[in-house]
Protein backbone atom coordinates (compact mmCIF):
# COMPACT_ATOMS: atom_id res chain seq x y z
CA UNK A 1 0.00 0.00 0.00
CA UNK A 2 1.12 3.29 -1.20
CA UNK A 3 2.51 6.12 1.83
CA UNK A 4 -0.81 8.40 0.71
CA UNK A 5 -3.39 5.43 1.10
CA UNK A 6 -2.25 4.58 4.16
CA UNK A 7 -4.40 7.48 5.88
CA UNK A 8 -7.37 6.16 4.00
CA UNK A 9 -7.54 3.52 6.30
CA UNK A 10 -7.82 5.35 9.47
CA UNK A 11 -11.32 5.90 9.22
CA UNK A 12 -12.41 2.02 8.64
CA UNK A 13 -9.37 1.14 11.83
CA UNK A 14 -11.03 3.65 14.41
CA UNK A 15 -12.62 2.37 17.14
CA UNK A 16 -16.39 1.48 16.39
CA UNK A 17 -19.32 3.04 17.88
CA UNK A 18 -22.92 1.98 18.26
CA UNK A 19 -25.24 5.22 17.95
CA UNK A 20 -28.32 4.58 20.64
CA UNK A 21 -31.22 7.10 19.97
CA UNK A 22 -33.89 6.16 22.26
CA UNK A 23 -36.41 8.32 23.69
CA UNK A 24 -36.88 6.54 27.03
CA UNK A 25 -34.03 7.10 29.76
CA UNK A 26 -33.92 3.61 31.23
CA UNK A 27 -33.38 2.09 27.82
CA UNK A 28 -30.39 4.45 26.86
CA UNK A 29 -29.32 3.64 29.92
CA UNK A 30 -29.57 -0.07 29.73
CA UNK A 31 -28.20 -0.07 26.00
CA UNK A 32 -25.27 1.78 26.82
CA UNK A 33 -24.17 -0.26 29.65
CA UNK A 34 -24.96 -3.63 27.76
CA UNK A 35 -22.33 -2.38 24.99
CA UNK A 36 -20.07 -1.35 27.65
CA UNK A 37 -20.10 -5.29 29.10
CA UNK A 38 -18.41 -6.43 25.76
CA UNK A 39 -16.14 -3.36 25.08
CA UNK A 40 -18.11 -1.25 22.70
CA UNK A 41 -18.29 2.32 22.65
CA UNK A 42 -21.77 3.41 23.30
CA UNK A 43 -23.11 7.34 22.47
CA UNK A 44 -26.49 7.54 23.55
CA UNK A 45 -29.33 10.04 22.56
CA UNK A 46 -32.54 11.05 23.67
CA UNK A 47 -33.75 12.44 20.08
CA UNK A 48 -33.21 12.33 16.70
CA UNK A 49 -32.42 15.68 16.46
CA UNK A 50 -29.82 15.66 19.34
CA UNK A 51 -28.14 12.94 17.11
CA UNK A 52 -28.18 14.32 13.80
CA UNK A 53 -26.48 17.37 16.00
CA UNK A 54 -24.06 15.84 16.71
CA UNK A 55 -22.72 12.80 14.51
CA UNK A 56 -20.22 12.66 12.06
CA UNK A 57 -19.83 10.49 9.59
CA UNK A 58 -16.65 8.10 8.80
CA UNK A 59 -15.77 5.85 11.47
CA UNK A 60 -17.42 2.14 11.48
CA UNK A 61 -19.78 1.32 13.94
CA UNK A 62 -23.72 0.24 14.19
CA UNK A 63 -27.15 2.13 15.05
CA UNK A 64 -29.49 1.53 17.25
CA UNK A 65 -32.85 3.30 16.89
CA UNK A 66 -36.21 2.72 18.67
CA UNK A 67 -39.00 3.18 15.96
CA UNK A 68 -41.05 5.24 17.78
CA UNK A 69 -40.45 8.39 19.36
CA UNK A 70 -41.97 12.14 20.02
CA UNK A 71 -41.14 13.63 16.69
CA UNK A 72 -38.97 12.28 14.19
CA UNK A 73 -39.29 8.55 14.94
CA UNK A 74 -36.33 5.90 14.19
CA UNK A 75 -37.18 5.12 10.70
CA UNK A 76 -37.53 8.70 9.71
CA UNK A 77 -34.33 9.41 10.85
CA UNK A 78 -32.52 6.47 9.42
CA UNK A 79 -33.91 7.49 5.93
CA UNK A 80 -32.98 10.78 6.58
CA UNK A 81 -29.08 9.07 6.57
CA UNK A 82 -29.10 7.27 3.72
CA UNK A 83 -30.52 10.47 1.78
CA UNK A 84 -27.40 12.07 2.97
CA UNK A 85 -25.47 8.90 2.13
CA UNK A 86 -24.88 6.96 4.96
CA UNK A 87 -24.56 3.59 4.86
CA UNK A 88 -23.95 2.41 8.12
CA UNK A 89 -26.26 -0.71 9.19
CA UNK A 90 -29.03 -0.18 11.73
CA UNK A 91 -30.89 -2.03 14.07
CA UNK A 92 -34.46 -1.05 14.66
CA UNK A 93 -35.99 -1.94 18.20
CA UNK A 94 -39.82 -1.37 18.90
CA UNK A 95 -42.47 -2.39 21.56
CA UNK A 96 -44.98 -1.66 18.35
CA UNK A 97 -43.77 -4.52 15.62
CA UNK A 98 -46.32 -4.66 13.08
CA UNK A 99 -45.90 -6.00 9.49
CA UNK A 100 -45.96 -2.90 8.07
CA UNK A 101 -43.38 -0.77 9.56
CA UNK A 102 -41.22 -4.02 9.23
CA UNK A 103 -41.45 -4.18 5.65
CA UNK A 104 -40.62 -0.42 5.54
CA UNK A 105 -37.54 -0.90 7.89
CA UNK A 106 -36.35 -3.40 5.40
CA UNK A 107 -36.69 -1.49 2.18
CA UNK A 108 -34.78 1.14 4.06
CA UNK A 109 -31.57 -0.82 4.21
CA UNK A 110 -32.22 -1.96 7.92
CA UNK A 111 -30.27 -5.16 8.85
CA UNK A 112 -32.48 -6.09 11.77
CA UNK A 113 -35.86 -5.24 13.10
CA UNK A 114 -36.36 -6.52 17.06
CA UNK A 115 -39.28 -6.32 19.01
CA UNK A 116 -39.17 -5.66 23.00
CA UNK A 117 -38.40 -7.03 25.37
CA UNK A 118 -35.42 -8.57 23.56
CA UNK A 119 -33.17 -11.21 24.52
CA UNK A 120 -29.96 -9.27 25.85
CA UNK A 121 -27.29 -11.84 23.93
CA UNK A 122 -28.75 -12.05 20.81
CA UNK A 123 -29.40 -8.55 20.41
CA UNK A 124 -25.36 -8.15 21.19
CA UNK A 125 -24.51 -10.83 18.46
CA UNK A 126 -26.86 -8.78 16.17
CA UNK A 127 -24.72 -5.57 16.97
CA UNK A 128 -21.54 -7.24 16.21
CA UNK A 129 -21.93 -8.84 13.11
CA UNK A 130 -23.34 -5.42 12.06
CA UNK A 131 -20.14 -3.28 13.17
CA UNK A 132 -18.41 -6.20 11.70
CA UNK A 133 -20.01 -5.94 8.30
CA UNK A 134 -19.65 -2.28 8.37
CA UNK A 135 -15.43 -2.28 9.49
CA UNK A 136 -15.57 -4.26 5.69
CA UNK A 137 -17.79 -2.09 4.38
CA UNK A 138 -15.43 1.06 4.85
CA UNK A 139 -12.71 -1.05 3.98
CA UNK A 140 -13.62 -1.63 0.62
CA UNK A 141 -14.83 1.97 0.03
CA UNK A 142 -11.25 2.73 1.41
CA UNK A 143 -9.77 0.54 -1.47
CA UNK A 144 -11.82 1.43 -4.34
CA UNK A 145 -10.92 5.64 -3.21
CA UNK A 146 -7.39 4.54 -3.28
CA UNK A 147 -7.38 3.18 -6.89
CA UNK A 148 -9.24 6.07 -8.22
CA UNK A 149 -6.98 8.49 -6.74
CA UNK A 150 -3.78 6.24 -8.36
CA UNK A 151 -6.11 6.13 -11.59
CA UNK A 152 -6.03 10.09 -11.53
CA UNK A 153 -2.31 10.21 -11.85
CA UNK A 154 -1.83 8.68 -15.20
CA UNK A 155 -1.42 10.73 -18.05
CA UNK A 156 -3.28 10.61 -21.18
CA UNK A 157 -1.10 8.61 -23.05
CA UNK A 158 -0.82 6.28 -20.08
CA UNK A 159 -4.55 5.70 -20.22
CA UNK A 160 -4.46 5.00 -23.90
CA UNK A 161 -2.20 1.86 -22.82
CA UNK A 162 -4.13 0.68 -20.56
CA UNK A 163 -7.02 0.96 -22.21
CA UNK A 164 -5.42 -1.48 -24.76
CA UNK A 165 -4.12 -3.37 -22.32
CA UNK A 166 -7.05 -4.30 -20.66
CA UNK A 167 -8.64 -5.27 -24.01
CA UNK A 168 -5.96 -7.83 -23.71
CA UNK A 169 -3.22 -6.28 -26.97
CA UNK A 170 0.31 -7.19 -26.58
CA UNK A 171 2.65 -4.63 -27.08
CA UNK A 172 3.57 -5.24 -30.35
CA UNK A 173 -0.37 -4.60 -31.64
CA UNK A 174 -0.03 -1.73 -28.78
CA UNK A 175 2.45 -0.03 -30.86
CA UNK A 176 1.03 -0.51 -34.33
CA UNK A 177 -2.47 0.85 -32.57
CA UNK A 178 -0.92 4.01 -31.57
CA UNK A 179 1.52 4.44 -33.94
CA UNK A 180 4.48 4.86 -31.31
CA UNK A 181 7.40 2.49 -31.10
CA UNK A 182 7.67 -0.39 -29.59
CA UNK A 183 9.69 0.97 -26.82
CA UNK A 184 7.35 3.75 -25.95
CA UNK A 185 4.66 1.18 -25.47
CA UNK A 186 6.95 -0.58 -22.84
CA UNK A 187 8.26 2.62 -20.79
CA UNK A 188 4.20 3.81 -21.21
CA UNK A 189 3.38 0.64 -19.72
CA UNK A 190 6.25 0.73 -16.73
CA UNK A 191 5.12 4.05 -16.31
CA UNK A 192 1.33 3.15 -15.64
CA UNK A 193 2.46 0.15 -13.57
CA UNK A 194 4.59 2.17 -10.89
CA UNK A 195 1.78 5.20 -10.85
CA UNK A 196 -1.10 2.31 -9.78
CA UNK A 197 1.27 0.30 -7.39
CA UNK A 198 0.49 -2.92 -9.64
CA UNK A 199 2.97 -5.34 -9.58
CA UNK A 200 1.38 -7.75 -12.28
CA UNK A 201 -1.57 -7.96 -14.81
CA UNK A 202 -3.87 -9.64 -12.14
CA UNK A 203 -3.50 -6.47 -9.61
CA UNK A 204 -3.68 -3.88 -12.84
CA UNK A 205 -7.14 -5.37 -13.17
CA UNK A 206 -7.90 -5.61 -9.68
CA UNK A 207 -7.41 -2.19 -9.62
CA UNK A 208 -8.90 -0.74 -12.60
CA UNK A 209 -12.14 -2.44 -11.28
CA UNK A 210 -11.77 -1.17 -8.20
CA UNK A 211 -11.34 2.49 -9.81
CA UNK A 212 -14.59 1.94 -11.89
CA UNK A 213 -16.46 1.19 -9.01
CA UNK A 214 -15.21 4.38 -7.11
CA UNK A 215 -16.42 6.39 -10.02
CA UNK A 216 -19.76 4.59 -10.61
CA UNK A 217 -20.50 5.30 -6.74
CA UNK A 218 -19.82 8.74 -7.05
CA UNK A 219 -21.77 9.49 -10.04
CA UNK A 220 -24.38 7.52 -8.41
CA UNK A 221 -24.62 10.04 -5.35
CA UNK A 222 -24.28 12.59 -7.73
CA UNK A 223 -27.56 12.02 -9.37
Amino acid sequence: MMENDKAIGVKAEREPTVYIVDDDLDMRDSLQWLMKTVGLRAEVFPSASSFLASFKTGGAGCLVFDVRMPGTGGLDLYEELVARGEGMPVIFITAFADVPMAIRAMKSGAIEFVEKPFNRQSLLDRVQRAIKNDVERLRQKADRDAALRRFRLLTDKEREVLALIKEGQPNKAISAALGITPRAVEMRRAGLMKKLGARNLAELFRLSIEAESATDKNLGDDR
